[in-house]
């Protein structure tokens, strides 16, 4: 009897909460930008449009970057769904933020569609709940210029304020309770990317 074959889980792969239309990524802002973006469901005027934005599918990866929403500037944590045709819009006009070799011809040829892209991909370890950083990498997605309208405009469908969620899990991991923490993590699964010409993003 041939005995089953495992996958092994792929060193880069996107891993996210989605829907059939959404996909969730996460943001930390100061309250005066995170509270009325939850409450409104959209960002407020004070959301600077000129400057570039990066999310992330990763809830861990979020608090990593944040400390559990205690880091000076990024104490209120938004869960943001956007939509699949977006977040796949910008996978597709994305450039790698570094260079590479054999991905890339050279790096004049990789400077140059890093100027032009309006998204870039950086992939950094992944982290346990402790925040360790693990083998596998996370997903983040950068968004200048045109992309940040889209997002801003065109891919939010709501937005969600999980710094209580965050804190909550921050607790029952101070408190050695990392079962408890992990059945309260969101549900992130491979997310489907397709036939999409992506070898170039590491997919």
């Amino acid at each position: 009897m041939t005995a089953p074959a495992f996958r092994t889980a792929p060193r880069y792969e996107i891993r996210a909460r989605h829907t059939a239309s959404t996909v969730t990524v996460y943001q930390a802002y100061t309250p005066a930008i995170g509270l009325p973006a939850a409450r409104d469901g959209r960002f407020p005027a004070a959301w600077k449009r000129d400057r570039m934005t990066w999310i992330k599918p990763s809830f861990l990866w979020m608090m990593y970057r944040c400390g559990w929403a205690e880091k000076a500037g990024q104490e209120t944590v938004l869960a943001i769904e956007i939509t699949r045709d977006g977040f796949e819009w910008a996978l597709r006009h994305a450039c790698l933020s570094s260079y590479v070799r054999g991905l890339h011809p050279d790096r004049d040829t990789w400077r140059r569609q890093l100027k032009r892209a309006p998204t870039r991909v950086q992939w950094d370890p992944e982290r346990d709940l402790h925040l360790r950083p693990l083998t596998r990498r996370s997903l983040q997605l950068g968004l200048s210029g045109e992309a940040v309208g889209r997002y801003a405009d065109e891919w939010t469908v709501a937005v969600s304020d999980v710094t209580p969620l965050a804190r909550e899990i921050h607790d029952l991991v101070s408190r050695g309770e990392l079962d408890a923490a992990a059945g309260l993590l969101p549900q992130e699964h491979p997310y489907p990317v397709g036939d999409e010409p992506l070898a170039a993003l590491h997919l």
